[in-house]
């Protein structure tokens, strides 16, 4: 199929899943904050966000992006904006992060966990770069303009990541009853959750290529 080491990719795709960075915190932020159903559907967001980029990897746009200062610059003030968004939001946030009772949690809710997921992470162009220097280690020379292998990698990085963010997940959610039971404590979570949104963003904004 075009693939070389595909043992070897697997293990340091799980090496750099385990290392923290946003997806990370984002993850367990959003499990401790609002249950493991949140926690889920972040996860399954960002892993879409990563097939995103492979697809663009595939089609060649990635190539565009690695090129170009301006479109490089774009998607990252973008990003860097979105995650200073979300960060305010947190800090603005009086409210206990989670409710008495989890049954009164409205689908929509649930669903922009989800669409949080895939923005941060399709919006953070250091995916895009991560999965076009990554993937061609892997791949058969003769086959780097084939899109197969790169879908098939992107495939398994997606897999390997939703296995260990569900992990990271059902870990961080055991924490949900506390802070729900506990308003306090829940503010000041919440806050400082958005500190590391706004730090994070800040960062990716200062950031070079």
């Amino acid at each position: 199929m075009g693939i070389e080491n595909f043992v070897t990719f697997m293990l340091t795709a799980l090496i750099f899943m385990m290392t923290p960075g946003i997806d990370t915190v984002f993850v367990l932020n959003t499990s401790i904050g609002q249950g493991r159903k949140s926690g889920i559907y972040a996860t399954l967001g960002i892993n879409t966000g990563v097939l995103t980029h492979t697809l663009f990897a595939a089609l060649g746009l990635s190539v565009l992006l690695s090129k170009s200062v301006m479109a490089f610059s774009i998607i990252k003030y973008v990003g860097a904006l979105y995650l200073i968004y979300l960060g305010i939001s947190k800090l603005k946030s009086t409210k206990n992060i989670l409710p008495i009772t989890e049954d009164n949690r409205q689908p929509k809710k649930v669903k922009s966990d989800f669409w949080s997921g895939f923005l941060t992470n399709t919006l953070n162009p250091k995916v895009a770069l991560f999965v076009l220097a990554f993937f061609p280690q892997f791949i058969t020379p003769s086959q780097l303009e084939n899109p197969i292998p790169f879908i098939l990698l992107g495939l398994t990085f997606a897999f390997i990541g939703t296995i260990w963010y569900l992990g990271l997940t059902f870990f961080a959610s055991t924490f949900s009853h506390k802070i729900k039971t506990n308003p306090s404590f829940s503010i000041w979570s919440n806050k400082l959750s958005g500190f590391v949104f706004i730090l994070m963003g800040i960062k990716i904004a200062l950031s070079g290529r």
